[in-house]
């Protein structure tokens, strides 16, 4: 399959898409070693995502994207990172960029996909690590935010920032700024994950036109984000704040079901150095198993099941309620545990080969406990806020 650059993937259905991204696991895995050691995504792996278009998942059809249905979002880098983990992660985060995109003003689309349909945006999503003011025509903005996945790569950021006026908080905003205009910051030394070249980025006293810099006040669920003006897909309604972290959290269903699938084949084929005995006849080597099969499996019907029930609440023109936003973040928390268990569980089977660098489930396991550090799998910080609520207490958050 070639495609040229900048081309319309518009003709590109889910099945098609999956079947792209299914092709490039195998390859995947024969670059992650070497990717490790260039913490960032190796330049033929950007061209394959490119030439496939698997990073426009969810640009607007009207720009030459796929714009899948919405569980593309979790099902397209989930496959990939069965190869990669790292890769599953910036195609999460890269592809879901396009999306968020379509929310904002029509002239910031036209300032970004007109002149490279296959721009590449990287974030720094972290609120309070940035400050704004509002002037005239728009904000300056200033910070200093950590994990800008794929920032190597890419022409543009996504910055958020908190706008005050004096020490009044009236504003989050997430500023889409140009390469040139931010500096990006060598600080990706890390235990896992590295080949996502989620390094540093900052920036002092820039300025952000108004139009390209969206207001998380208008994306809690419902039409009234300026790229509502240009699109009627109901996807575009759905609340980024809620399901944000569910594209990422394909990295980790993807990582767990490749460490299932490497300890099957590798156990099929190995006997114990001290009994000569089959590894796969032991009772306790196969409940283990199994256990962790029915955990990756559990974790990847949640998810998805928020992503559809998500969709099916913005075709039926309503915003969830906070519970079900607090209910969707708390299940993404939870299938995250059940992934780590599922590689934790499947490393241990490993023994002692699970320490060698040359075998690969030590990587799936570093980047596993890499990847559910993030915030938005933090059982502790996702799942007491609908607890409160569904006990009759009371939870506000302004990006919510």
């Amino acid at each position: 399959m070639s495609e040229r650059p900048g081309a319309s993937f518009a003709h590109v259905d889910y099945d098609e898409a999956m079947r792209r991204a299914r092709a490039l696991v195998p390859v995947l895995r024969e670059r992650a070693a070497a990717a490790e050691v260039g913490r960032e995504m190796p330049r033929e792996t950007i061209e394959d995502l490119h030439r496939t278009g698997l990073l426009r998942f969810h640009q607007p059809r009207r720009w030459g994207g796929m714009e899948l249905e919405f569980v593309a979002l979790f099902d397209v880098p989930a496959e990939i990172a069965r190869g990669c983990a790292s890769t599953g992660w910036n195609v999460a985060n890269l592809g879901v960029h396009h999306w968020m995109l379509a929310l904002y003003d029509e002239r910031a689309q036209e300032e970004v996909w007109s002149k490279n349909p296959d721009a590449v945006i990287a974030s720094g999503i972290a609120f309070p690590q940035g400050r704004g003011r509002r002037v005239e025509g728009g904000f300056v903005i200033s910070g200093f935010w950590n994990f800008s996945s794929g920032v190597d790569p890419s022409d543009w950021n996504m910055l958020a920032v908190i706008v005050r006026d004096g020490d009044r908080v009236v504003d989050h905003r997430m500023c889409l700024v140009p390469r040139g205009e931010y500096e990006v910051v060598d600080d990706w030394n890390v235990l896992g994950m590295r080949s996502t070249g989620s390094k540093s980025v900052r920036a002092t006293d820039v300025f952000v036109p108004e139009h390209r810099a969206l207001s998380m006040y208008l994306i809690r669920g419902g039409g009234e984000f300026p790229g509502a003006r240009v699109t009627d897909n109901p996807m575009f309604r759905v609340p980024l704040a809620a399901l944000g972290s569910h594209c990422l959290a394909g990295a980790g269903v993807g990582n767990a079901q490749a460490a299932l699938e490497l300890t099957i084949e590798a156990i099929r084929e190995r006997s114990t150095n001290y009994t000569a005995m089959r590894m796969r006849d032991f009772q306790a080597v196969q409940l283990r198993v199994a256990a962790a099969g029915a955990k990756v499996d559990a974790a990847r019907l949640i998810i998805r099941s928020d992503c559809l029930e998500a969709e099916r609440i913005a075709k039926s023109h309503r915003a969830p309620t906070i519970e079900e936003k607090l209910r969707f973040k708390r299940n993404v928390a939870y299938a995250m545990e059940l992934c780590t268990e599922t590689v934790d569980t499947l490393h241990a089977l490993a023994g002692a080969n699970g320490i060698y660098d040359r075998y690969p489930i030590q990587r799936l396991f570093r980047d596993q406990h890499a990847l559910a550090a993030h915030i938005g799998f933090s059982w502790d910080a996702q799942a007491w806020p609908w607890g409160l609520v569904v006990l009759g207490g009371e939870f506000s958050s302004p990006t919510m």
